[in-house]
């Protein structure tokens, strides 16, 4: 089975792989892919239809059997600017499984950054005085104080995508 996966970011790739751990003769591509959406998405559905985007932009251009599409954004809720993170599972047949991460709200300091048009990336290796946060730890990371990294917080993504696709394969026979 080949599983394309929407980014070369290790984060995700590496949430990707653990996601699909348990299964033999598994081959990933990672592959560089548009979201369709802005670099800094703005609100649960947009986050998803860049998930979905990336899932299908990868099944295309890895022509594999799978399509994985992970993305970051935010949300704006009257707790403030919440970081929200959605993923997607689409099949060759067209079937699209969806599901989210960890959310949680970004300090005022951040959040205005990126109210005024910056993206979440370059504005948290600024906060936390560090280069690639996006790759490593995430801005989930940073705020929880490592007890959730973005790798683990996109794992938890891929169980409950894997999860759904078991248990349809399951449930189908």
């Amino acid at each position: 089975m080949i599983i394309c996966i929407g980014t070369k970011n290790p984060a995700k790739a590496g949430a990707v792989k653990e996601g699909f751990s348990s299964m033999p003769d598994v081959e990933f591509l990672e592959l560089d892919v548009s979201s369709g959406v802005s670099a800094q998405p703005f609100s649960d559905e947009e986050t998803i239809t860049g998930a979905i985007n990336r899932a299908k932009n990868a099944l295309a251009a890895g022509k594999g059997d799978i399509g994985i599409g992970l993305e970051g954004g935010v949300k704006q809720t009257e707790h403030g600017l919440l970081i929200c993170n959605w993923g997607a599972l689409v099949l060759r047949c067209g079937r699209t499984y969806i599901g989210a991460g960890a959310s949680i709200p970004l300090p005022a300091d951040v959040a205005d950054a990126l109210l005024a048009g910056e993206e979440l990336g370059p504005v948290m290796d600024r906060y936390a005085n560090k280069k690639n946060v996006r790759h490593n730890e995430g801005a989930i990371g940073v705020f929880t104080n490592g007890k959730i990294t973005r790798q683990k917080m996109f794992a938890h993504v891929m169980e409950s995508l894997v999860g759904q696709y078991e248990y349809e394969l399951k449930t189908s026979q």
